[in-house]
């Protein structure tokens, strides 16, 4: 499959690109000088930035693309560049990605995002936390062949190619009590990496966090709605 990582240069898209050994791989990129880190995660690099594009232009990028991954972001911090990147550009690249012919797209998200979120106006997570529902309920109204993968807090700790699934693959955001548990960006990456070639996990959320279930083994428990 041709596979496009938006927000190639991101730490799990690098952990990604490696997993994905057979496919050909585009990381869309902002930057020039990540070119290097992106070949060397077995991706070809794409200078674009999206936050600027319009949806002709993403159309344009996407052209011949069978999958396309949002893994990219503002980072936090200006409100006003998270919106226009977590939710503007998001929103765009869904559109482009249906219109390009991309079918099968796949959105990094995060456990308990949804349009009910909760999070007070004044507080600084606000505007991540609105872009970000605001951009899986476009992608969930869309015709696009979507899977939303939405892990709890991420850490950089080594792989262990097991999670825990929190939800039953609707976004029913399932978050209590998982303060303090943390999921590992590989293994948020091996998900990823393990949905690309799966159609019965087509319209779903994965909510998950570590734990000691195979990967394998929780998407079938999501697939069969479990």
């Amino acid at each position: 499959m041709r596979i496009a990582i938006i927000g190639g240069h991101g730490k799990i898209a690098l952990l990604l690109g490696p997993l994905l050994s057979g496919h050909e791989v585009t990381g869309v990129i902002r930057n020039p000088d990540h070119r290097e880190d992106v070949t060397d995660a077995g991706a070809t690099p794409v200078v674009a930035d999206v936050e600027t594009m319009s949806t002709d232009e993403l159309t344009e990028l996407l052209q011949g693309q069978d999958v396309v991954v949002w893994s990219a972001g503002a980072g936090g911090g200006d409100p006003d560049r998270t919106y226009a990147v977590d939710r503007a550009a998001a929103i765009r690249s869904m559109d482009a990605a249906g219109r390009a012919g991309a079918g099968r797209y796949l959105m990094v998200s995060y456990l308990g995002a949804g349009l009910e979120h909760g999070v007070p106006e004044d507080n600084p997570f606000h505007a991540y936390a609105q872009a970000k529902a605001e951009a899986d309920a476009h992608l969930r109204a869309s015709q696009l062949d979507w899977t939303i993968v939405a892990p709890g807090h991420l850490s950089l700790d080594d792989p262990t190619g097991q999670i825990e699934v929190m939800g039953d693959g609707t976004g029913s955001r399932q978050i209590a009590g998982t303060e303090g548990r943390d999921v590992a960006r590989a293994d948020v990456a091996a998900v990823l990496a393990a949905v690309i070639g799966r159609d019965d996990l087509t319209g779903r959320t994965i909510e998950f966090l570590g734990g000691q279930t195979p990967i394998d083994e929780a998407l079938d428990e999501v697939a069969s709605g479990a």
